[in-house]
């Protein structure tokens, strides 16, 4: 059974700006890009880096050990050596409050 946690509040992740958290065994990133909000893994699938410390563009997040690019809105790759996407979490705003559904 999915649940909501809160993740962050709204102020915490400016925009185009990235908020890691963790929960439980969930390592999870929070992306501002324009003014969405997109929760995703934050760990690469391709070699275990962490997102959060990679670069944030219109395309997405880029791993920064390998350069791969992950769409925030599928997880998907799009471009090599990544393969696998990262799962991507639903998100609600509550006045300043950022949920994540787990």
């Amino acid at each position: 059974m999915a649940i909501w946690i809160k993740a962050c509040n709204k102020d915490q992740v400016g925009n185009n700006e990235m908020f890691s958290f963790d929960h439980k065994e969930k390592r999870l990133l929070i992306t501002n890009l324009n003014g969405t909000i997109y929760a995703t893994d934050r760990i690469c699938t391709h070699a275990e880096a962490d997102l959060s410390s990679g670069f944030l563009s219109d395309e997405g997040v880029r791993c920064p050990l390998h350069l791969s690019v992950f769409n925030l809105e599928t997880g998907k790759p799009l471009n090599p050596p990544a393969e696998e996407s990262l799962k991507t979490y639903n998100v609600k705003i509550d006045q300043n409050e950022i949920y994540v559904e787990v």
